[in-house]
């Protein structure tokens, strides 16, 4: 499985990192080739506004849109995860996404910079072990549709959700060194995806 991160802005090296560890080829992508030589695709955090353009800038952002409607395999993580929403509320003017996930997101849901924090939360993934969370200007959910499964919670805010060909969590799994939710994703997600394609 070749799964490319969206090297635009955020922590591209660190998903990397973690992706190789669950072993599959990682690489960075930002060019038309680059996304269609993918067999699924990691939207990493940063700035959701400048991700949005700055895929214009580069032309895929119809590129992306169209690559995650026919299903190929995504997760994001806190831009990622507004990138990947249906609807985003407190959005800037005119800001944008790519789609996939039908889920309100809330920008900056658990404030500012300076409110960042860290918590060890319960993620259903059959494991009794809490995932160590790294909310930074965090969203989190407060709608789901009716094929989205809430997998992690804080406050009964939905903070890690998913669709049969989407992953989204508001916190950074990338900078823990814990690679449960990389792994997640592509044994739950992006394979069982991929086995139905073929």
């Amino acid at each position: 499985m070749k799964v490319g991160v969206l090297a635009l802005q955020g922590d591209v090296r660190e998903h990397i990192s973690s992706l190789i560890a669950c072993g599959v080829d990682a690489v960075p992508v930002r060019r038309e080739s680059e996304i269609q030589s993918i067999d699924a695709l990691v939207i990493p955090g940063g700035e959701s506004t400048t991700i949005a353009q700055l895929s214009e800038v580069f032309g895929i952002y119809d590129l992306l849109r169209e690559r995650i409607a026919s299903g190929t395999p995504v997760y994001g993580s806190c831009a990622g995860m507004i990138l990947l929403a249906a609807e985003i509320l407190d959005a800037k003017v005119g800001q944008k996404s790519f789609g996939g996930l039908d889920i309100s997101v809330r920008r900056n849901a658990f404030g500012r910079q300076v409110d960042s924090f860290e918590s060890d939360i319960e993620f259903a993934d059959g494991s009794q072990e809490l995932i160590r969370a790294v909310f930074i200007r965090a969203p989190w959910v407060e709608k789901v549709g009716n094929e989205v499964q809430v997998l992690a919670s804080i406050n009964s805010h939905p903070v890690a959700v998913r669709s049969h060909t989407a992953l989204a969590t508001s916190f950074h799994p990338e900078l823990t060194g814990d690679h449960r939710i990389h792994r997640y994703f592509i044994e739950h997600v992006a394979r069982p995806a991929l086995e139905k394609v073929k």
